[in-house]
């Protein structure tokens, strides 16, 4: 039967929720609280530069292309992916990096460069990395996290032990030389925690790194958001953007409309791809799951502190993407998740898109993105951001033996303030709810309700968890547990 669907927010979730409820014949709306589509991962444009201004890596392809083939589309319909080659730089001093390669037998020559013996260990590391990646992607990750059952599989049942290990743990019982070890500890952070704290089943992201490859859509990641929206369209699905929502009406504890711009809006059932923190706001306080408490007491992703800069030259020593290590890997995580406070000596991360998109900037210039995690709910202000800026300018400039402030000629910064204000991300966390042993699956907050009706979530904070792939497959969990609801009543 169909049904008056309204969904909340136009991230990767919710815009994939919208395609499978109108696939299903459903009515659907999306309200965007921006100006823009696609939450985080909106699109910046000024004087000549473009960026996204969200994620910007493009993992695990398979993820993006099966969600296309449930609609019997392909991702080429919409967009055109580049292998990047290298992958990405790792920095660790001054011209002193580890390029990792497109593929992965260089990549295990590269490490048995580095550490005699590490090659073998690496290939038997990523045997187990693909094994536990396969059993992520076929068994787990597409389950609704309703209950602990959910993860007892024959697959896990023999892996069991790597959910009370750590990938930090397991690393380096392998690995000895630092570099190696951070390198292979680096992909767990797109999960939210620390490697110490980060079960060893979740080496699958090894795999998705070293074995998959790192991808990029040809003018951006923005050309997903697009290819989503249009798919979106094709299907029936409104859009309406300018849409902030001022509450969730609830009668006779059902969702029964929301309210924007002072006005009523009635509908059957009320998705949230919004913060789910801010969205039980929007409910009067009997109706909320979760506590303050509850959610002051949970691990958050970092915030990040995000600098996008137009050069007017070209950057040379430099690729797509650039993580810079040359200070301390483990004081800087202490200074998010242990003690917070603004690092004093932060790693970062710098993308350079028009490395690989020649739109993205005039000719003959580049442009920048620029990264630091922090922790969330911190301070914010322009003067530290300024002094941020300092810091991590001075270091690249250093590290890649170059000169580039003098050539900025445009700077726009992005911080937990920002991510408060135009996301309302809790504390202005930037990936939403970290993936410890205890947050994840159905320890997650539920994708339904539990104290009102046709009420449900989708995104970062609920199941599977951080990244632009689980969204995507978060709003298929999401719109799968509606289609049951409707058949059972």
């Amino acid at each position: 039967m169909k049904k008056k669907i309204t969904i909340i927010g136009s991230g990767f979730s919710a815009l994939a929720a919208s395609c499978y409820l109108a696939q299903s014949g459903h009515e659907v709306s999306v309200y965007e609280k921006n100006a823009s589509i696609g939450g985080r991962a909106r699109q910046l444009k000024s004087n000549g530069f473009t960026f996204d201004m969200g994620p910007s890596w493009y993992w695990m392809p398979d993820v993006f292309e099966r969600f296309f083939a449930d609609f019997g589309k392909k991702t080429t319909d919409y967009y055109e992916l580049i292998k990047l080659s290298p992958a990405y730089r790792v920095y660790y001093g001054i011209d002193d990096f580890i390029a990792i390669a497109d593929n992965l037998p260089a990549i295990v020559a590269t490490f048995e460069e580095i550490e005699k013996g590490s090659g073998q260990i690496l290939q038997d590391f990523m045997t187990e990395a693909q094994s536990n990646y396969a059993i992520a992607i076929k068994e787990l990750v597409y389950r609704p996290g309703v209950s602990p059952l959910e993860l007892v599989t024959v697959a896990t049942a023999k892996k069991v032990g790597q959910f009370f290990s750590t990938i930090s743990r397991d690393v380096r019982k392998k690995f000895k030389n630092e570099r190696l070890i951070q390198i292979l500890e680096f992909p767990v952070l797109f999960l939210g925690a620390k490697p110490s704290d980060t079960p060893s089943f979740y080496s699958f992201m090894n795999y998705a790194d070293f074995g998959l490859g790192t991808w990029h859509p040809k003018t951006g990641m923005f050309d997903v958001v697009n290819a989503i929206e249009s798919l979106a369209r094709e299907l029936g699905v409104r859009f309406y953007t300018n849409s902030p929502i001022e509450k969730i009406i609830v009668q006779n504890k059902t969702a029964k409309a929301i309210v924007v711009h002072g006005t009523r809006i009635d509908s059957d059932l009320v998705v949230s791809g919004a913060d789910y923190q801010h969205t039980e706001t929007l409910l009067d306080p009997e109706y909320r799951v979760y506590s303050k408490d509850y959610w002051e007491s949970r691990v958050f992703a970092p915030s990040s502190l995000l600098f996008y800069v137009g050069f007017n030259k070209k950057i040379p020593n430099i690729s797509h993407h650039a993580l810079f290590f040359d200070v301390d890997f483990k004081q800087h995580a202490k200074d998010i998740y242990d003690q917070p406070q603004w690092p004093k000596e932060p790693l970062f991360y710098a993308n350079f898109p028009s490395l690989t998109d020649p739109t993205a900037a005039p000719a003959g210039m580049e442009s920048g993105f620029f990264l630091v995690p922090l922790a969330p709910g911190i301070e914010d202000t322009e003067a530290l951001r300024e002094e941020y800026f300092n810091k991590i300018m001075h270091r690249f400039e250093t590290l890649t033996n170059q000169s580039v402030q003098n050539n900025i000629i445009f700077k726009h910064s992005f911080c937990k303030n920002d991510f408060v204000e135009q996301y309302n991300s809790y504390k202005g966390n930037a990936y939403g709810m970290a993936n410890t042993l205890l947050q994840t699956a159905f320890l997650r907050p539920k994708l339904k309700s539990k104290k009102v009706k046709n009420l449900f979530f989708t995104g970062q904070l609920t199941v599977p968890g951080p990244g632009v792939p689980p969204a995507l497959i978060s709003g298929k969990l999401v719109s799968q547990l509606i289609e049951k609801q409707f058949k059972e009543s």
